[in-house]
């Protein structure tokens, strides 16, 4: 529940926060994920998930002298503390006697840009990044991808070839709330970022997005997470190293195991943590990113449509979101930002957005400007802080300097006596409306 009503709060921008307080009419609320405390010994909780892990043997029993391996880790966009992780397993590959020449290590970028050297190095420590061979996904690249057939779904499963020309294949990621896997991570490090643009295309596309069971913390009847978690069978995932962490990115929990069971284990500690009841929509919501999230407005609007997307809307049909989002990398560079991008800043308004995905669909990265123009179709959406204002207003948001000009803007859409609710983690907080009110 959220506390008692507030005045002041304090809310992440980019690697610094903001602290602001509310007009004198508004009443605001505080929702915030579970507290839990931090493992006190990560490496060592890590070391305990491998030597134990869930529903198959350890890496030692699974790997063999001649083996081929591959680890899918994740990219500079997720906070998942590879440079742990990924050390770790190297370690028991190490000691199963698996030979360097013979492990990739694969980033999992999706459709977002290639990863630098040095991010590189900052997911995996630079000894890492010397030592072994790391390579990006390609998912416009035929050469680099495997067609593994289609899911009873239709959804076509082409992976990277690294991941699929492997004796044992293995994936970290972070457990949290996910707007289309209902939680990330699991198979989902490797299904979407090894994964080709057709996959990423038609489990983004407008059917599964407008499904009702693609929502955030939703896993049962969610058409995303069986697609991804089918294409992660054919892949023959084997083995998983996954965290939850805390607003603060300290690590909660880690599992180590077969890649659905471990998942599942660490999805039920994750909603204990993250799913947060609150007693009704509000006409405003402040939502919190921070960095490395809020380094382009592709990644941004995550923010807005998580609160939206939660199994209720936090605010009301009318009511408003502000993002703080310095936004120094303007969109993103990638091809998919740049798609979103294109389709937020061409079409006349969000309805001939939403027209023109469900008549014609739209190639993988546009299902961002999908996603928002449904928000946006019912809400407002302010952007505070961005070093890009022209570009944000091209987008169809509404740029603001600092959070009183946010909020005053805000006032003169919903009222001076709004209800506002402020979630300074919005992508690590699941808001549940509890009442219709």
């Amino acid at each position: 529940m959220p506390a008692a009503t507030l005045k002041t709060f304090q809310i992440p921008y980019s690697k610094s926060s903001i602290t602001f307080q509310l007009p004198p009419r508004m009443q605001g609320d505080l929702a915030v994920s579970r507290p839990v405390k931090p493992l006190a010994d990560a490496a060592a909780a890590i070391q305990q998930a491998l030597s134990n892990p869930i529903g198959i043997p350890p890496l030692a029993e699974l790997a063999g002298t001649g083996d081929r391996v591959c680890i899918v880790f994740t990219d500079i966009t997720r906070a998942s503390p590879d440079h742990l992780l990924v050390p770790a397993l190297l370690s028991e590959l190490e000691k199963a006697g698996v030979q360097d020449q013979n492990i990739t290590l694969l980033c999992g970028i999706g459709m977002h840009r290639p990863s630098t050297v040095a991010e590189k190095r900052t997911k995996l420590g630079t000894g890492v990044a010397e030592r072994y061979r790391v390579i990006d996904n390609e998912p416009q690249n035929p050469a680099a991808l495997v067609d593994l057939g289609n899911t009873p779904g239709g959804v076509p499963v082409l992976l990277h070839r690294a991941a699929v020309e492997t004796d044992l294949l293995i994936a970290t990621g972070i457990v949290e709330p996910h707007q289309y896997a209902g939680y990330s991570g699991g198979r989902k490090t490797v299904a979407v970022g090894a994964a080709g643009e057709a996959l990423i295309a038609h489990t983004h596309g407008p059917a599964f997005v407008d499904h009702p069971g693609t929502r955030l913390g939703r896993i049962e009847g969610n058409p995303f997470h069986e697609a991804v978690s089918e294409a992660a069978r054919r892949a023959n995932l084997r083995f998983i190293l996954n965290v939850v962490l805390d607003d603060d990115k300290q690590m909660l929990r880690v599992a180590a195991g077969e890649s659905e069971q471990a998942f599942n284990a660490l999805v039920d500690f994750a909603r204990s943590v993250y799913e947060v009841p609150i007693p009704h929509q509000y006409d405003i919501a402040i939502g919190g990113v921070g960095y490395p999230k809020d380094s382009n407005l592709y990644q941004a609007s995550r923010a807005p449509s998580y609160l939206f997307f939660a199994p209720t809307s936090v605010v009301r049909p009318g009511g408003v979101f502000i993002i703080p989002a310095r936004c120094e990398e303007g969109a993103g560079a990638g091809v998919g930002e740049q798609r979103f991008l294109k389709a937020m800043s061409e079409f006349a308004d969000v309805q001939s957005i939403l027209a023109d995905a469900r008549r014609n669909g739209y190639p993988p990265g546009q299902q961002r400007a999908f996603v928002m123009a449904k928000v946006l179709e019912q809400t407002q959406v302010i952007i505070v802080g961005s070093e890009c204002p022209d570009l944000v207003a091209a987008c169809k948001m509404i740029p603001a300097k600092d959070m009183d000009e946010a909020l005053g803007t805000a006032a003169q859409l919903v009222g001076n006596n709004a209800r506002v609710l402020v979630v300074p983690h919005a992508m690590l907080t699941l808001p549940i409306v509890t009442s219709g009110s």
